[in-house]
């Protein structure tokens, strides 16, 4: 009788060992899968990113429209109607008031001219908004390109 007492008690404890171990065991492999997890997102945003910053337009205020308190923020390109990338809108910053025409040249990687667009652009003093550029519909406004603003 106490030895079936003391081997129902080994086993017990062996059970026990076991459920904990399985568990411990599980634990730690959720938490590097956490890990896992986490860095493969970070990697995954890093490289899109690097992508990102690889295809970005170069955008060039000059300094004239500078000097008349204009700034520059965020663009978008688009096709406008057809295939072709041919219209920029342009987020700009008002530091003084301004109400003159703008045109924007759109220039290739090779730094060739592809296209030019004129617009005007009106705002006072602490405004800002979107401004749209419109190309002729030839014009393809690709990644990488530079753009200044005269």
């Amino acid at each position: 009788m106490k030895l079936n007492i003391v081997i129902l008690f080994i086993l017990s404890l062996t059970f026990l060992s076991c459920n904990r171990i399985a568990n411990k065991t599980k634990e730690g492999i959720n938490k590097g899968g956490e890990v896992v997890g986490e860095t493969a997102t970070e990697f995954i945003e890093g490289v899109t990113e690097g992508v990102d910053k690889t295809l970005e337009c170069e955008i060039f205020l000059s300094k004239n429209l500078k000097s008349k308190g204009l700034k520059t923020s965020t663009y978008n390109i688009e096709s406008q109607p057809i295939v072709n990338n041919n219209k920029l809108t342009l987020y700009i910053i008002f530091n003084k008031n301004f109400n003159n025409n703008v045109m924007v040249k759109a220039f290739n990687k090779n730094k060739l001219e592809i296209g030019r667009a004129r617009t005007l652009i009106s705002g006072k003093k602490g405004d800002a908004g979107y401004f749209d550029f419109e190309f002729d519909e030839r014009t393809d406004i690709g990644f990488r390109n530079i753009i200044t603003i005269e």
